[in-house]
Parts: C-alpha cells; sequence; structure tokens
C-alpha cells in the first residue's frame, strides 16, 4: 500500500484526534450492527464527557440526539471527525471537513491503495486535501483508536473494560485494526493497563511512526507495542526506537514477513541470504527494539515489558520435576537464557534453605516438596533474593487441580507480600488447563507478578526481554573516511576492480595480477611464481565456478597455456553471450577454513554486514550471523562464537584454535564501507581461508554491486 508521508503531521494535530473534546460522526446510524451506531455506542458506554455531533441527512435524531444533515452544519473547529460512510463519498467529505477547519479524520471506510490503482488516486487526493489543510488522517481501511486514559472509544469495535487503571501503561500502535483489538484483548485479560491503542490502517497521510513518536513523549505511556507488516520510513523507526530506548520506554514489535523468500540477487551470496524481513529484525533490535516471534510471544513480552521495564540477565528457576528441569535448560539453551550455576559453595543461603537431598542447581527441583512443607517455596527464592547474578527467578509449579492449588497458592503469594521482592518475580504453571481458581491468579497479578500457563512460553519471553538489555550498548566504531574511491557507474563490479579498490581496507588477498592476454598470463605467472590459480573475469559472470571459470593448481607455463583456453572455452559454453575481461592469475595458497565476510545496504533500513561459514556451499548451509554494520570488534567475536560451527573455529578435536580476530577485522572493514558509502549495495567476500591463530585470514574472492 502506497502512501505519502513526506510530511509528519504536528504532535498538537495528533493530540487533537487522540484526545478530542468534541467528535463528528459522519453517517451515524441507528440501525444495530451499522458501524456509525457501534461507534456512538461505545463513545455513550465509555462516558465520553465532550461533544458529540452526528450527521445524518436522513434523521433529525439518533438516540434521543440531534442530526445534522451535511458537514457543512458543523461548527468551526471540531476536532475529529470519524467517518462510517462508502468509499465513494470519503473524498469529498474530508473536502468539506477541512473546509470546516476540523483538526483530524478517521475512515473507516475500505478499498482504497488495496483495492487498485483507482483507489490508490483517490487515497492520494484524500491525503493531499488533508496536508493542505493541517488536517491529521487515521486510515483509511482502519479500525480507529481507543484512548483508555479519558474512556474516548473511536472505534466500531468494542474490546473488555480493563481490570486495572493505575500502574504503568502500554500504548499499541498496529497498522493491522484487527490485531490492535486482538492485542488489546489479550493485554486487558493479563490484568495490564493500555493508554491508547492505534489502528493506522493505511496510512495515506499519517502512519505508525507517527503515533510512535507521540507515544515517546506521553507521560502516560510506559511501554509502546508496535504491530507493522511495512514500516513505511525504516530510518525514523530506528531513530525513534533509540529516542525511546534513552527515555526509558520498552518497544516491542511484531513485523510478519519471515516466511518470504530472500530478495533475489544477481550479484552475490549474500544478497540472497540477506533478506529484507532479517535486515529489519537485525537493525531494528540493534536501535533497542525487542522483536518478536508471533503473537503469542509479542503478548508475553509486553507483559513483563510493562511489570518490570527491563530485566537483567540472569534467571533463577524453581521447578518440581527432573523432566522439566531437563525441558526448561533444553529451552533456555535454545533461546540463549542466562542460567548462572548453582552450587552448594556458590549458594549457601540456597543450600541452607533447602532439604538435605534437595541438590543445588539452576534450574533447582523442588521435588514434591512443596506438597509436605509449603513454606519451601517462599524461603527458596527468599534465598536468592539478594544475589547479584540474578535478574529474575522464575517459579514453575505444578497446580494440577484447586485442591493442589489450595495447598501451593497462599504461602506462596503470601511470601510475595511479605519478602516484597525487588527482584522480578514470574510465576508459570506447567500444566495448562490445571483448575487454578482465578482468585489465586489475579493475586499474583495484584502483586505485579506475571502468570503464565506454560514454562516454555515464560522463558522466551525473559530471554527476549533480558537480551534485548544488552543491544545498542556496545560503542559503533568511527565511519572511515577516505578509505576508496569508487567509479561513476553502477552495476556488478568484477573480482579484479573490486580487489584494486578493497585494498585500502587492509583486506589481505592473495598476490595476483590480472590479464587480458595469454602472454600477459604467463608474465603474471612467472612474476607471482608457481602454483597459481586462474579465474575468469567479467562483470556478467558473478559466481565464476558455476561457469567452470576457475582452474586451480596450474604446475607451469605450458600447463598455463592450456588452462587459459579452457578457462575461455568453459564460459563460452556456459553462456555464449558472456564476454571476459580477461583472468586474474593468482598465487596458490596453504589449505585454510573457508568463510564468508558480506554485506548489503538496504536502501531502507540500511548497512548490515554478514559473516558465517562460507565457499561454494555457503548458500546451502546458511550458518551465517547477519550483524549491524557498526558492531565494535568485540561484539563481532561474540556473535561468530554464535555460529553453529564455532567449534572449528575455537579449535575442534585437537585442530589448532584460528584467527578469528583476523575475520572480526574484515568483517568491521567491510562494515566501514557500507556505512562510508552507501553507494555499495552488496560485496562479497567468499570464500575468507582462516588460518590458525597468529596466521591471519586470506580472502580469495571479492565481487561488489554498485548503486
Amino acid at each position: 500500500m502506497t502512501s505519502d508521508l513526506s510530511a509528519s503531521p504536528a504532535r498538537e494535530t495528533i493530540a487533537r484526534l487522540l484526545r478530542p473534546a468534541s467528535v463528528a460522526i459522519v453517517g451515524a446510524s441507528a440501525s444495530p450492527g451499522a458501524l456509525g451506531y457501534q461507534l456512538l455506542a461505545n463513545l455513550e458506554r465509555q462516558g465520553y464527557a465532550g461533544t458529540i455531533h452526528l450527521i445524518n441527512p436522513r434523521r433529525a435524531e439518533i438516540a434521543g440526539r440531534a442530526c445534522l444533515a451535511s458537514v457543512a452544519d458543523l461548527p468551526e473547529g471540531v476536532d475529529v471527525a470519524v467517518l462510517a460512510i462508502p468509499r465513494d463519498a470519503v473524498l469529498e467529505t474530508v473536502r468539506a471537513l477541512a473546509a470546516r477547519g476540523v483538526g483530524g479524520a478517521i475512515i473507516f471506510s475500505a478499498g482504497f491503495a488495496e483495492g487498485g490503482a483507482a483507489g490508490l488516486a483517490e487515497q492520494q487526493a484524500i491525503a493531499a486535501v488533508a496536508r493542505d489543510a493541517g488536517m491529521v488522517l487515521m486510515g483509511p481501511n482502519c479500525l480507529g483508536m481507543i484512548n483508555f486514559l479519558d474512556g474516548i472509544e473511536l472505534s466500531f469495535v468494542t474490546v473488555p473494560p480493563m481490570k486495572r487503571r493505575d500502574g504503568p501503561r502500554i500504548g499499541l500502535v498496529s497498522q493491522s485494526g484487527a490485531m490492535a483489538v486482538v492485542v488489546a484483548t489479550t493485554l486487558i485479560a493479563k490484568g495490564l493497563a493500555l493508554s491508547y491503542y492505534v489502528s493506522t490502517g493505511n496510512e495515506a497521510q499519517s502512519g505508525a511512526e507517527d503515533y510512535f513518536d507521540y507515544l515517546i513523549d506521553d507521560p502516560d505511556t510506559q511501554v509502546i507495542g508496535v504491530v507493522a507488516e511495512q514500516l513505511r520510513q525504516p530510518r525514523r523507526f530506528q531513530a525513534l526506537a533509540r529516542r525511546a530506548r534513552a527515555a526509558g520506554k520498552p518497544v516491542v514489535l511484531l513485523h510478519p514477513g519471515r516466511s518470504a523468500a530472500a530478495r533475489e540477487s544477481a550479484a552475490t551470496h549474500t544478497g540472497a541470504m540477506a533478506g529484507d524481513h532479517q535486515v529489519m529484525r537485525v537493525l531494528a533490535a540493534r536501535a533497542g527494539v525487542i522483536v518478536c516471534h508471533d503473537l503469542e510471544e509479542y503478548g508475553d513480552v509486553l507483559e513483563l515489558a510493562v511489570r518490570y521495564g527491563t530485566l537483567r540477565p540472569g534467571t533463577a528457576i524453581f521447578a518440581e520435576s527432573g523432566a522439566f528441569k531437563a525441558l526448561a535448560l533444553d529451552t533456555a539453551e535454545e533461546v540463549g537464557l542466562d542460567l548462572p550455576p548453582f552450587t552448594d559453595a556458590s549458594c549457601p543461603a540456597l543450600r541452607a534453605a533447602m532439604p538435605d537431598f534437595v541438590a543445588v542447581s539452576n534450574p533447582v527441583d523442588l521435588t514434591a516438596q512443596g506438597l509436605v512443607e509449603p513454606e519451601l517455596y517462599g524461603r527458596a527464592f527468599a534465598a536468592l533474593l539478594g544475589d547479584d547474578r540474578i535478574g529474575s527467578i522464575v517459579l514453575s509449579i505444578i497446580q494440577t487441580d484447586e485442591g493442589i492449588a489450595d495447598r501451593k497458592f497462599p504461602f506462596i503469594i503470601r511470601a510475595i507480600e511479605e519478602l516484597r521482592p525487588a527482584t522480578p518475580v514470574i510465576f508459570t504453571g506447567v500444566d495448562e488447563g490445571a483448575l487454578v481458581p482465578e482468585r489465586y491468579i489475579d493475586a499474583l497479578r495484584a502483586l505485579n507478578v506475571a502468570y503464565f500457563p506454560t514454562g516454555d512460553r515464560a522463558l522466551r519471553a525473559v530471554a527476549r526481554l533480558a537480551g534485548a538489555a544488552q543491544s545498542d550498548v556496545d560503542e559503533a566504531p568511527p565511519i572511515p573516511s577516505g578509505a576508496i574511491h569508487l567509479p561513476g557507474e553502477g552495476g556488478v563490479v568484477p573480482e579484479y576492480r573490486a580487489k584494486q579498490w578493497l585494498a585500502p581496507l587492509r583486506i589481505r588477498f592473495p598476490a595476483g595480477q590480472f590479464a587480458e592476454t595469454a602472454e600477459q598470463a604467463r608474465a603474471a605467472a612467472a612474476a607471482i611464481g608457481y602454483p597459481v590459480v586462474l579465474k575468469a573475469q567479467a562483470a556478467a559472470l558473478s559466481h565464476k565456478s558455476d561457469a567452470g571459470g576457475v582452474i586451480l593448481n596450474i604446475a607451469d607455463a605450458a600447463a598455463l597455456d592450456a588452462a587459459w583456453d579452457r578457462l575461455f572455452a568453459n564460459v563460452a559454453a556456459y553462456d555464449a553471450t558472456i564476454r571476459l575481461d580477461g583472468a586474474l592469475i593468482e598465487g596458490m595458497g596453504a589449505r585454510g577454513t573457508e568463510l564468508i565476510v558480506g554485506g548489503r545496504n538496504d536502501p531502507d533500513w540500511g548497512p548490515v554486514v554478514l559473516v558465517g561459514m562460507g565457499g561454494v556451499l555457503a548458500e546451502l548451509y546458511h550458518d551465517v550471523r547477519l550483524l549491524p554494520a557498526d558492531l565494535p570488534r568485540a561484539a563481532i567475536l561474540a556473535e561468530l562464537g554464535r555460529l553453529k560451527a564455532a567449534a572449528l573455529l575455537a579449535g575442534y578435536r585437537g585442530s589448532p584454535a584460528l584467527d578469528v580476530g583476523a575475520v572480526a577485522d574484515i568483517v568491521m572493514a567491510v562494515g566501514g564501507l557500507l556505512r562510508a558509502e552507501p553507494r555499495v549495495r552488496e560485496i562479497d567476500i567468499n570464500p575468507v581461508l582462516v588460518y590458525p591463530e597468529g596466521q591471519g585470514a586470506v580472502a580469495l574472492d571479492a565481487l561488489m554491486l554498485l548503486a
């Protein structure tokens, strides 16, 4: 869906829409089920204290309220008009609203940009009218908004009443109206407070970023949730996320699209492996955003964020089953949850609190002793409250039925009431569907203890929130200046030219020379020294090995002449339209472990770097890490340690540890290049041969795509 968000609405205009003192309903109706009927019912149910103007030319009154015949009859300066009318009437209505100085309009009507070229043109015309008049438009094709602070429900759907109105609040911004309702309903059911939900729809003139911007400065919003299928201003979104982080407001994002095929690329492995959604996730996380995997996780993380703000790393788990303890360890490893090890020596208070037959470990298996000695629960987590290694405590309790719940919950609740722990305590059942009286769950939530039906969900949410505390804390290295001078023309840059331009970055390449003729090739090989490798060079030949364009271990001049002829014949047989510039002759080096280093400058989101196991099977194995281009060296080394094949780099079964520092230097060089030169759309350095520690790394191939 195309939008014109080139000029964002003023904050004051958005404030009028979100906190209106006067509302006009264009298309007010007395028919139950009609959008205009439900909208009025929602306002009255919430006890809206402002002025309501109803517009319906066919009725004199609705529900005891007088109706106006047209927009022209409105008083000057109504704060917001809600349009519950057919699409064909929207453009003229917006013009009429602009003439009456209405501050904003919420458009429920669908069939605009999502309906084809004609609808798109009409949507753009509506946006132009609003922009010229200084109005703000929400939608079209949206479900409107709810201001939970003032009880203003400008939507035709109804959400459950909030159980809780005090404490920190969540502000929701969603392009999808349905998801806004679903998430709001989920959070209310968890006993959480909301400030706003905003459904932006097609975003003709105002978008998710505008409302995100507003919520950062809103004193009544402490956590911001965003649901987006397409963030239309990605760089602004990143800047806003950093501002929210500085303001101490966690930002949680749900962004569908991870299953979409990666962007097709004619040039590099990196372009094929670094899809749009992956780039978004990496750079949003670098800006401090918590990017969630699915709708369930999204609601879970929002709950933890609004209850606890952030979580320090280090989680202690108390369980009541050896099998669940093992499952928790599996999940923790999968999601990267930090479980500090517990021993009798490192946790003397915990040892003293436990029966002799309960081993001190993390997770701690309390066995069934809680049924016999329910005071154990309080003693158990009280013993850890002063431990600096612990940022959160998860109680994973078997609930079963009301009788078991009556035996356990009162002691757990009483202990939390008495201890009032500063360390966040999270309660999770193990047996989803257990018959637990609602009063116990409500009591836990009233004590600011999150309640989860299953342990797996809780551990994933804790890992997401605790992990976010570590993002964007590493200071970015400076952007290099004057490193390379790119040519004026764009397109694929073949290897021999790419290596010439990359040389100032101090990336180590094999000794080599470019040759246009067999005679030049012989001279180059003599200067380099045999054995050599011969590589075909042309912008149209991105992947040389596919075309037989690489010939290895050429031992002497006679073999070089034969290889030269064979090289050209191979490429001609592969694709007769390719015309080679010539060939690159390089010395054969020692074998090493093959890695890939690459990068991509996404025109919307910005630069990312890719590093992982490389060679011709790079795309097949896909053992890579996609990184922000501004990571410092220590963070890059940590990411290399997260590769599936990281053991090979560290020294596997007696083999020497590899020079990962040299690889990190190449990654930093590529990241610096992408940050300094936005014209570099893609770069591929593959393979990079890595040698034992202290012996460095050599980049065998290089390919670039310029804008």
